[in-house]
């Protein structure tokens, strides 16, 4: 099982890679930081809350994992 604070660590870094790719995709499809930028917080706070609801539902789930 993996505990809530590794869970944490790995949403936060994840998502912060999430951010700046989508900052920067964001900024080439609009033109503009302020709307790219708008859209790539929006995006990871989404994906922060959904990433460590997912990992946590996984984390109780034995299917799959090999032990000993």
């Amino acid at each position: 099982m993996e505990s809530s604070r590794r869970t944490m660590l790995k949403a936060i870094l994840w998502n912060l890679l999430g951010l700046t790719v989508m900052g920067l995709v964001g900024l080439a499809l609009t033109g503009s930081a302020a709307i790219g930028g708008a859209m790539a917080v929006i995006n990871t706070a989404i994906g922060f809350v959904m990433y460590v609801i997912y990992e946590r539902i996984w984390a109780h789930i034995g299917w799959g994992r090999y032990h000993g």
